[in-house]
Parts: structure tokens; C-alpha cells; sequence
């Protein structure tokens, strides 16, 4: 006679070989400062901060079904209130990183709750109207330099640290830690009964909602959360660049377009998604950045042959095919079978 044992498994053998080397990697990462030279460290805090880019869009679009094209709107806010906290409050830098992710969830609530009266395409292009007019409006304010923007005092920037080098050093680790906490934050966030809501919303609203789900609330939690990552990461964007204006802060270009590309082809709606799809786009940038608008072209044309080839990104594909994960937010059924005498 045949035994039957059903559990429910949160981790896959991927998984339990992945914690520890990714303990490895964040130290390795943790000291890089000591055997990598200064461009190479600048390179890495930009991966970083798309990182937490990406990671914060995905959780958007890939689990909310929120496709917003105006992230950059809070990039700008981030950035914008990291150089007014630290020249006119007098606040800290790197204080001032978290005060402006706060800033950027407090300007998030009354513009979540004017956006989510749109729906789908419509919701899309309203958050790039939004991003739009948060640009016009901080090329107003003469006090943080108009359309020409601004840049960060001297001595502020060496309340951070007495020596370029200390500075630099003391801007990756911050760096670091964001996107590590990014990583760790959507992966819990997936975890729990909130990460459940969103899962079913994205799978099915209707669904969800007939089963109990507030759906409206659910994202609405979710997009101030990604506001506040986005503000923070905004902010150490230019305290890095020690510059700030309109045009950059609040590029879609730069900011959004990139961003999605990376998710992409990354692969949506996963947690490692993200991670790839950064180290392929500046893989890709490193190699054709000096070909120009021929460049971009490439960009497109790979996100298209993906779309095409592999629906759910690379490591969506790679799931499929193999398996494989690594940051399992799911749930899986496990059957054993024994004897019973």
C-alpha cells in the first residue's frame, strides 16, 4: 500500500545553492573599493541605482499591471530634494537620501490617487503628463536654479567625506546598500500576504477581487512603496553627479526608457529578472555606446527579437526551460510517496 505525503515547499535546490554564494558576492562587492579603480567604481554605483530602478518598476508592471512611463517623475523629486535638504535645511547628504524618498511617497499619495482614476494605456501616458509637469514646474523655481539647474557646494559635498577618494568610497557602499535592500525588499514584499494579493491581481483582477482582494489599495500600497525606492535612488543618481537640472533629472530617456528596457529583457515579473537584465544593458552599453543613434537602434532591436523569442524576458525563459530560480517567491506543491506495511 502506497503512502502519499503532500507539503508545501517556499525553496528549490537553485535556491538553497544561491544563499550562500550570494552572501559571497555581496562581500566580494562589500570590498570592491579596495581592488577596483575609480571609474570602475562610479560604473558599478550606476548598475546599482538601475538596479533599484528596475526592481521598483518591475514590482510595478510586472505584479501591480501598473505600466507607468512617468517614473522619472520621481527620480527628479528625489533629486531635486536631496540638493534642497542639503543646501538650504542644512540637512546631511546622506541623510537627506532617505528624507527625499520619504518626500517622493508623500508627493506619490495625492498623485497615485489622480492617476488610478486612469486605467491601462490611459494610466500610462497620465504618469509621463505627470513626470511632464514636475519638470516644467522645477524649471521655475529660481532657487534651484531655474531651467539651468544647480549644483551641490563644495562644502557640502565634503561634509561626506574629507578626501575625493573617502567620498567615493563612502557613495558606493550607500549605493550598495539600496540595491541590496531593493533586492530584499520586493523579494519579501513577494513573500508575504501582500506579495499573494499581487500575484493574484496579476494574474487575475476579477479574480482577486472575488476571492477578497482589495485590488485598489493593493496598488495603491505598492506605488508609493516604489516612489519612496525611486526618490531614494533618484537622489544618490546625483549626489554622485554633484549636478543637477530638469532635463536630467526628469529624462524619460534616461530614467524610463532604459529601465524598461532592462526589465524587458531581463525577464518581468521576476525578482532576478531585473538583476540580468542590468548587467546585460551595460554589458550592451560598454560594448556600442560610441555607435551612436545606431546604438539605440540596437537597444530596440534586441528588445523586439526578446519579446518575440522569449515573451517573459531571458530568465523567464530560463524558468521555463529548466527551472531554474533562485529568489522563489512562489509556492510549490511537493507529493511523497512511501510505503506503508
Amino acid at each position: 500500500m502506497t503512502d502519499i505525503a503532500y507539503s508545501v515547499a517556499r525553496s528549490t535546490r537553485a535556491s538553497n545553492i544561491a544563499a550562500p554564494a550570494g552572501l559571497v558576492l555581496i562581500c566580494l562587492l562589500a570590498a570592491a573599493p579596495l581592488w577596483v579603480g575609480r571609474a570602475d567604481m562610479r560604473l558599478m554605483v550606476e548598475i546599482y541605482y538601475y538596479l533599484v530602478l528596475a526592481q521598483m518598476w518591475n514590482l510595478l508592471a510586472g505584479y501591480a499591471g501598473l505600466v507607468s512611463v512617468g517614473q522619472q517623475a520621481y527620480v527628479g523629486i528625489g533629486g531635486y530634494m536631496l540638493f534642497a535638504l542639503a543646501a538650504f535645511a542644512g540637512v546631511p547628504p546622506l541623510l537627506a537620501i532617505p528624507l527625499a524618498g520619504l518626500i517622493a511617497a508623500a508627493i506619490a499619495l495625492p498623485s497615485g490617487a489622480l492617476l488610478f482614476r486612469l486605467r491601462g494605456p490611459y494610466f500610462a501616458i497620465g504618469a509621463w503628463v505627470l513626470a511632464e509637469a514636475f519638470r516644467l514646474g522645477f524649471a521655475q523655481i529660481s532657487a534651484l536654479g531655474g531651467g539651468s539647474g544647480m549644483s551641490l557646494p563644495a562644502k557640502i559635498v565634503r561634509t561626506i567625506a574629507d578626501s575625493r577618494g573617502a567620498r567615493e568610497m563612502t557613495v558606493y557602499w550607500v549605493a550598495l546598500g539600496l540595491a541590496i535592500l531593493s533586492v530584499a525588499i520586493v523579494y519579501f514584499l513577494l513573500r508575504s500576504r501582500h506579495g499573494l494579493a499581487l500575484t493574484a491581481i496579476r494574474d487575475s483582477e476579477e479574480a482577486s477581487e472575488s476571492l477578497g482582494v482589495n485590488a485598489w489599495r493593493t496598488k495603491y500600497v505598492t506605488y508609493i512603496a516604489a516612489a519612496f525606492f525611486t526618490g531614494m535612488a533618484g537622489a544618490l543618481i546625483f549626489l554622485q553627479k554633484l549636478r543637477i537640472s530638469p532635463d536630467a533629472a526628469f529624462s524619460v530617456n534616461d530614467w524610463t526608457a532604459f529601465v524598461i528596457f532592462i526589465v524587458v529583457i531581463g525577464g518581468i515579473g521576476t525578482v532576478e529578472g531585473p538583476i540580468i537584465g542590468v548587467l546585460l544593458f551595460f554589458l550592451l552599453r560598454e560594448f556600442a555606446a560610441d555607435w551612436g543613434t545606431w546604438y539605440l537602434i540596437l537597444l530596440g532591436l534586441i528588445a523586439i527579437a526578446v519579446m518575440l523569442k522569449a515573451p517573459k524576458g531571458l530568465w523567464g525563459y530560463a524558468v521555463e526551460r529548466w527551472g531554474l530560480s533562485l529568489l522563489p517567491v512562489g509556492r510549490r506543491l511537493v507529493v511523497k510517496e512511501g510505503n506503508q506495511g
